[in-house]
């Protein structure tokens, strides 16, 4: 059921962006070529329980994972692009890291991501990361009343496409508000015009993603990370927004962190 937030709703919902912001933000200043990816997940385990906040992964379960996911944030490397299971790695020099962070403060959820490379870059690596953050931009801007879903689904495929990436749309953006995942799905390639019509009130997450040379998927063995079938990298970029006859608010924003 897709649901609409009253401008008060809304404004009730900014502590969980700006949390999720402020995690991200201070969890991709400290990672550092060395990190391990379960010191990653502790140190937003600590920034959850000193906000009084909640996880939205530790027990989530959805058809797709194996198992609970048992962990508070999402860490993807390299060929890994979406649902990275955090595990006893240290980060080397040239490491795609995607970090994916979702909580609840006082009711209502955030969800946002960011891609980085810790130590020396690879053209190529800034260059997908740029690409979904375009992507990301040209989707907000979309985001408006009076638009549909297509809309936002058109912007980042022209976007990607242009740059010549192919686009999974198994995984998308979604509806965010009590529950991290709820309705309306955005997918990442679509057609202008079509699909729901945008409305004040409805947030959502957006988030494309895509990897360099495939647009296919495989589970690792851990039962959650999500690789590229051909080895090749990926990056993901994701807002929680809210759509407002004045147009969009960026909740998750960390421009001014």
């Amino acid at each position: 059921m897709i649901e609409l937030r009253t401008p008060a709703e809304i404004e009730q919902m900014r502590p969980a962006g700006r949390f999720v912001a402020e995690t991200l933000a201070t969890l991709k200043d400290e990672t550092k070529v060395g990190t391990n990816l379960l010191d990653i997940d502790r140190r937003a385990h600590d920034m959850i329980r000193a906000a009084g906040a909640e996880s939205c992964y530790i027990d989530y379960h959805p058809s797709f994972g194996a198992m609970p996911f048992g962990k508070v944030i999402c860490t993807s490397i390299n060929d890994a692009v979406l649902h990275g299971l955090p595990f006893d790695y240290n980060l080397r020099d040239g490491d795609l890291v995607t970090l994916d962070f979702a909580a609840s403060v006082d009711g209502w959820v955030a969800d946002s991501a960011v891609s980085f490379v810790v130590g020396t870059p690879r053209d190529e690596d800034l260059r997908i990361i740029e690409t979904t953050e375009r992507a990301l931009d040209a989707a907000i801007a979309a985001a408006v009343p009076g638009n549909r879903i297509g809309d936002i689904s058109a912007a980042i495929a022209a976007v990607a496409h242009g740059d010549g990436y192919a686009i999974n749309t198994d995984f998308g953006g979604h509806g965010v508000g009590r529950t991290m995942h709820g309705d309306p799905h955005v997918p990442n390639d679509g057609r202008a015009g079509r699909g729901y019509p945008l409305k004040a009130g409805l947030v959502l997450a957006l988030e494309p993603w895509l990897l360099q040379t495939t647009d296919k998927l495989f589970t690792d063995p851990d039962g959650w990370t999500l690789r590229s079938t051909d080895g090749s990298r990926g990056a993901h970029s994701e807002h929680t927004i809210a759509i407002t006859a004045d147009g969009p608010i960026i909740l998750t924003d960390r421009s001014g962190l």
